[in-house]
């Protein structure tokens, strides 16, 4: 009897499983959609929709060390720590106010070459792609203003150098160089 097998193997060890969950839900976070077969993208999306519940538990006044405890316990998962913040500030915000339902997978023409089921795992609050491209030049000038800032707070003022004066030619001398000494012949 084989009762109460609730983990899909995907034909995988365990650590290799776990491997490739972390990593594709670490994707799905970072590009909002990821593209893949329908039984990974069946695996991943329980355990994403787990970490955005846990991500929506920090919103409103929670003591710090609930908000520790679940940045530490979505860290386990996601292994990038920027997405993790763009997790907690920004989709949890986004679902603030959605029960579950935060992915949807959408079924693609089966793969030619082995004709497995293929599909795509979306967030359903997903940013088009010009307002995240935007978002991301945005977010580069103002690191970059803070660098220039930072950097002219640092050296206030540098102290001029004169001008280099151009080297001396070097003299030549009249004698002309020694050739190297020939062996004699016996």
């Amino acid at each position: 009897m084989n009762k109460r097998n609730k983990v899909k193997h995907l034909n995988r060890e365990k650590g290799h499983r776990d491997a490739l969950i972390n990593n594709m839900i670490t994707s799905l976070f970072k590009y909002e959609r990821i593209e893949s077969t329908q039984a990974k993208l069946k695996v991943v999306r329980s355990h994403a929709e787990k970490i955005i519940t846990r991500a929506k538990k920090n919103l409103g006044d929670v003591a710090p060390e609930v908000k520790l405890h679940n940045k530490r316990e979505v860290l386990k998962r996601v292994k990038d720590r920027n997405i993790v913040i763009k997790l907690f500030e920004d989709i949890a915000v986004r679902y603030a106010n959605t029960n579950g339902g935060y992915t949807r997978i959408l079924k693609l023409v089966n793969r030619p070459s082995d004709n497995s089921e293929v599909g795509i795992l979306e967030l359903t609050n997903r940013k088009d792609r010009p307002t995240l491209l935007k978002e991301i030049r945005e977010k580069r000038e103002v690191v970059a203003d803070e660098k220039k800032a930072k950097a002219a707070k640092e050296a206030p003022a540098k102290k001029e150098k004169a001008p280099k004066k151009a080297p001396a030619e070097k003299k030549k001398s009249a004698a002309p160089k020694k050739a190297a000494a020939k062996p004699k012949k016996k």
